[in-house]
């Protein structure tokens, strides 16, 4: 497995327009109730208390997907990593309107949380609709990369699911490409509608929603850990 230090760096704003009065309260009040810790082992029994099944979400925009998922699962425990202050905001308060006890956020890289997560640990992974970095050159700074997926995969239990989510056909291509190289996933499709269509148990996003509206078709990928 690669080093994660060699395949780790963040790119982009961490803030993007002013925090109102009332988002910097939930990040002053809520965010340290639910923060992921900065060090040390992350589990479930950590995080929540007690042992539970544990996903993890890499860059939940403004939490859509995740809350939908924390709503749906409430005996599951979810992590969320998203560098982006304003989408934190957002997924604070879904945490708050929805009552969600079953979430962690991480406010930055989130391999920095995955690498101290036990191996084998997770039931599921969710990256959709990650930066493309279509240029050829940027093309290392991609999350769909063979540093960050080994790491990935390491922390996935055989049979836990790898989903990725993109309307960017450069990253589509990339992402199949680099799929059809590892031997520790299965790409669950059978048929070009099982990667067309979202599944009923793929909560919507902001994003590929304006995606949708802006023309985009949208690719669905879910991958089982061999």
């Amino acid at each position: 497995m690669n080093d994660p230090a060699t395949i780790r760096r963040l790119y982009g704003r961490a803030q993007g327009h002013k925090l109102r009065k009332g988002q910097a309260a939930l990040v002053d009040e809520l965010l340290p109730k639910v923060a992921v810790p900065e060090d040390g082992t992350v589990d479930a029994a950590r995080l929540f208390g007690r042992d539970m099944p544990l996903r993890l979400e890499i860059g939940f925009g403004a939490g859509e997907h995740l809350a939908g998922q924390a709503t749906a699962m409430p005996e599951t425990g979810f992590i969320g990593c998203e560098p982006f202050l304003n989408g934190v905001v957002g997924a604070l308060g879904h945490i708050r309107d929805g009552a969600l006890d079953n979430v962690r956020l991480y406010m930055g890289d989130a391999l920095a949380v995955v690498e101290r997560l036990p191996d084998a640990s997770l039931d599921a992974a969710y990256l959709l609709h990650p930066d493309p970095w279509p240029k050829a050159r940027h093309a290392k700074r991609r999350m769909m990369n063979h540093g960050p997926l080994d790491l990935i995969a390491s922390k996935l239990k055989p049979g836990a699911e790898f989903r990725l989510g993109t309307d960017d056909p450069t990253y589509c291509r990339w992402s199949m490409m680099v799929m059809a190289q590892r031997q520790d996933f299965e790409w669950q499709a059978k048929e070009p509608r099982d990667f067309l269509q979202r599944p009923a148990d793929w909560p919507e996003t902001r994003y590929e929603a304006k995606a949708r509206r802006d023309g985009h078709e949208v690719w669905y990928f879910r991958y089982t850990r061999l």
